[in-house]
């Protein structure tokens, strides 16, 4: 199998999962299974109701979007659940979308779905930048912020990227579920003090941030995190593509 820059051995690979979340999933997996076919041992992904696509070894699951639901949250702990205590010879394979973000919610212990929801609306309504939106939700998931790769953890992890960023930042997309984080529970507090939050923000979450900002526990994975040391992200669909392919068929058809 040969992906970007990097091969595999698919005689030394004992169990081939497929994992996901997006609107464009289903039909990324869909070209998954034409490559791979047998190969793949099972896989779970998540998608916005009404875009399921008939597939044979991966599993779909609608959810709620762009307010996850929590049939989103279901799904994403069963995702969490799968990738789970795997060996090095297990190869992991992200499909990531449009959308992911939302379609694969799992707050931390001890914040519900609505509150988390309650959060990212005020931070919306606050006139925060993604980015921005973004260093808060990963601090309160369980999945995003580079947590799906450390929970894949000795396995070897590929994914697969359809930005809906501008700028492709890695960890911006989807919330970065297999990217380093570098921002911290301190630049949460920074943030809900920039716009003038406190107190607004549901307990749960103000106080999670708060109390792992002083202690400094709990962080997301970094650069620095042996957690990636088998983990490739790549991008194989932006709008820079797009619009190349747009140009290149212009030229072809004579425009």
């Amino acid at each position: 199998l040969h992906i970007s820059n990097s091969s595999y051995n698919l005689d030394e690979i004992e169990n081939l999962i497929v994992i996901g979340a997006g609107k464009a999933t289903p039909a990324m997996s869909v070209a998954i299974e034409k490559i791979l076919g047998k190969h793949i041992n099972g896989g779970l992904i998540t998608t916005k109701y009404g875009h399921k696509l008939p597939l044979d070894y991966i599993e779909t699951v609608e959810c709620g979007h762009p307010i996850p639901d929590d049939e989103g949250v279901k799904a994403t702990l069963r995702l969490l659940s799968t990738v789970s205590n795997l060996t090095s010879k297990t190869l992991v394979i992200c499909l990531f979308s449009g959308g992911g973000s939302a379609l694969l919610p799992a707050p931390v212990h001890g914040i519900s779905l609505k509150e988390k929801q309650q959060a990212t609306k005020l931070l919306l309504e606050a006139g925060c930048t993604i980015d921005e939106i973004n260093t808060v939700r990963k601090h309160i998931s369980r999945i995003k912020g580079g947590l799906l790769a450390k929970a894949a953890h000795p396995a070897k992890v590929i994914s697969l990227i359809l930005s809906d960023v501008i700028g492709d930042r890695l960890d911006t997309i989807s919330s970065g579920p297999t990217c380093p984080d570098n921002t911290t529970y301190k630049d949460c507090l920074k943030l809900i003090r920039k716009y003038g939050l406190e107190g607004q923000l549901p307990k749960s979450v103000a106080d999670l941030i708060m109390e792992r900002a002083n202690n400094r526990r709990n962080e997301t994975p970094n650069h620095q995190s042996h957690w990636f040391s088998k983990v490739q992200n790549i991008i194989i669909g932006n709008n820079k593509m797009a619009l190349e392919s747009a140009e290149s068929k212009a030229r072809d058809l004579g425009y």
